[in-house]
């Protein structure tokens, strides 16, 4: 059944669903050709990639917040104020990359150590890590700039600069990994160029954006400060959610190197379908941001409930895709046979799980374009609660292989994303969130 509201969450959803999807993408990418250099280097670049991903994970915010802030103002009818906010939160984007890069390429052994990986991954996994924090600065400016266009209720150009980043990332990958035999590392390097490609664009356009509407590119402290404490709510609640995937390898990293780099493929795998539904929860966040700008309480309901029927429908039907690629995905990450054999048994529970994961992407972005970040901070800790002892209870459990991989499995995809459905699901059926005007 059609609703009144499809054309304009498609207008947003379907441009920010290839944006999204690019983003995992860059992992398949070097998951599937690192994959075929070896087990060991697959293994190192999980280790080194959860280390990546919760730095960005961690500073999402920079798009998470200036997406509804942007919306709100230009609900108002102040599209360079709108801008202006937006600006402040590129320019926190490059101060926060800076210090990423000054204070983690002397940190890289210390971090890697901390996963306790075996032997034969660490040297790969230090050489991918420093590599690629080079490129951390370039994914913050993506990020924050991105969500500056998504507020303006443009998610067409943030698809055309991804699309062109992942061709080049894809490309030069495959060049610098098996053209010039740079194995592990050409893999890094190839990523970091496309970042910094993609941030380029986005200052480039960004600048000519902010002229168009009269709105200030100098760096602004208060403004700059004013985005770091939008976001602090919403760095939280991703730090929790960064735990909770930590805390997922570590126990996977002590089942051995094949299992670890089966949970890997399997959380990229997951990374990708939930960035597929992530389309429709930042629609949530630039059409909730706006309306509530605007005082339409009503038509931020609709949208909040048609967003919920297409988010568990596009599970049920991305979830039927997986289970009936189960048995060959193997094939295409891997050439060792254990690991082709645990993602064959892990996968049809993954996709048991991908309706209620549609169901818990889609509120989140409903609330955060609310600017509902506290609840979402305070229930992380009330989910992370709940899946901490059904983690212990897989480790304590000196399960092997297949029944390891399935179990760790079922408490991730089904018991935290679960929890994490009840709390929002909650929230989402009060009135609390709906806070209105330009400012939460």
């Amino acid at each position: 059944m059609h609703s009144p509201l499809d054309r304009d969450i498609r207008r947003l959803a379907l441009p920010a669903l290839g944006a999204l999807v690019a983003e995992p993408i860059f992992l398949l990418t070097d998951t599937a050709l690192v994959g075929h250099l070896g087990s060991a280097q697959l293994g190192g670049l999980s280790v080194a990639s959860a280390v990546l991903q919760t730095a960005v994970g961690l500073l999402i915010f920079l798009a998470y917040s200036t997406t509804p802030t942007v919306a709100r103002w230009l609900g108002v009818g102040n599209r360079a104020r709108a801008v202006a906010a937006g600006v402040d939160g590129v320019w926190l984007a490059i101060v926060l990359g800076v210090l990423l890069v000054v204070i983690g390429i002397p940190a890289t052994p210390w971090l890697i150590s901390l996963f306790g990986p075996d032997a034969s991954i660490v040297e790969y996994a230090n050489q991918y890590l420093a590599i690629s924090i080079l490129g951390l600065p370039a994914m913050l400016i993506t990020f924050a700039a991105s969500g500056l266009l998504r507020g303006l209720q443009d998610t067409r150009t943030p698809l055309i600069v991804a699309v062109a980043g992942f061709v080049s990332n894809a490309l030069l990958n495959v060049l610098f990994i098996y053209g010039f035999g740079w194995g592990l590392a050409g893999s890094a390097i190839g990523t970091v160029v496309a970042s910094w490609g993609m941030a380029i664009a986005y200052i480039v356009m960004l600048v000519v954006i902010a002229r168009r509407e009269s709105a200030r590119v100098r760096p602004h402290l208060g403004g700059m400060l004013l985005a770091g404490h939008a976001g602090a709510w919403l760095l939280l609640r991703t730090a929790l959610l960064r735990a909770a995937m930590l805390a997922t390898i570590a126990v996977a990293t002590g089942f051995g190197v094949p299992e670890l780099a089966t949970v890997q493929i399997a959380l990229t795998i997951f990374a990708t379908l939930a960035f597929v539904l992530d389309a429709l929860a930042i629609a949530g966040q630039a059409m909730i941001g706006k309306e509530l700008g605007a005082s339409d309480v009503p038509r931020a309901r609709a949208i909040t409930r048609r967003l919920i029927e297409l988010g568990v429908g596009s599970g049920v039907i991305l979830g039927l895709i997986v289970l009936a690629m189960s048995p060959w995905v193997g094939i295409v990450f891997s050439s060792d046979g254990e690991v082709r054999t645990g993602l064959a048994a892990l996968l049809p529970v993954l996709a048991l799980g991908i309706p209620v994961a549609g169901f818990v992407f889609v509120l989140d972005g409903v609330l955060i374009g609310a600017g509902d970040a506290r609840y979402l901070a305070l229930t992380g800790l009330i989910n992370l609660a709940v899946y901490v002892p059904l983690l212990w209870w897989v480790e304590v459990g000196n399960l092997t292989a297949v029944p390891a991989l399935v179990s760790l499995w079922f408490a991730f995809g089904l018991g935290y994303i679960g929890a994490r459905a009840v709390t929002l699901g909650l929230r989402a059926r009060g009135d609390r969130w709906l806070v209105t005007g330009a400012t939460r």
